[in-house]
């Protein structure tokens, strides 16, 4: 908990102020995440961050309709999304709420390895919609040097499911942040 958590709450502010950034006119532009627009970039980055964070903490089932819903259709789906980014670090506050597994559906997994995931869904997306909407997703050091080792850790396996493209290569001077961006296939230039 102590590794991960702090940096959840860092993350989730910065993702609640990335989110009020995006415009209304910038829904069904270009995202840059192969053919999605900002509008399904959006929809998957709310549904598998802030709901995500709540049903996993809960040991709960994702509800059917999570996937395929348009958050966006709410007008106010900026400041929603910033509730339930604080509900769900609210989730994770609790000591006793990193014990255990998470039944996935698919596996079982550790729950700190399932909050870190969490975690970096969250930053990596972030990062997409603040690209896509001319804004930047800014992260600590120590956010940086977690997200650099979990995508390490990560992106094979991710690669093999088309959840990452392949490395972005970099000059040697590239930040700890970009090196995982770039790791992870987006090109942080």
């Amino acid at each position: 908990m102590d590794t991960v958590y702090p940096y959840l709450t860092e993350c989730a502010g910065e993702a609640a102020r990335v989110a009020a950034a995006v415009k209304p006119d910038r829904l069904d532009a270009a995202s840059g995440c192969g053919d999605w627009d900002v509008r399904t970039l959006v929809n998957h980055w709310v549904a598998y961050t802030a709901h995500g964070m709540v049903h996993r903490a809960r040991r709960e089932a994702y509800p059917d309709d999570l996937a395929t819903r348009d958050f966006t259709a709410e007008a106010d789906w900026a400041d929603r999304y910033a509730a339930q980014l604080e509900q769900g670090v609210a989730a994770w506050s609790r000591p006793a709420v990193w014990d255990g597994e998470i039944d996935l559906g698919f596996a079982r997994q550790p729950a700190p390895e399932v909050a870190t995931l969490l975690w970096a869904e969250l930053v990596l997306h972030g990062w997409d919609v603040a690209h896509a909407v001319g804004e930047e997703f800014r992260v600590s050091d120590g956010a940086a040097a977690l997200l650099l080792h979990v995508v390490g850790k990560n992106a094979e396996l991710y690669r093999q499911y088309e959840g990452f493209a392949d490395p972005v290569a970099l000059d040697d001077g590239a930040s700890v942040y970009e090196r995982a961006l770039a790791l992870s296939g987006r090109d942080p230039r």
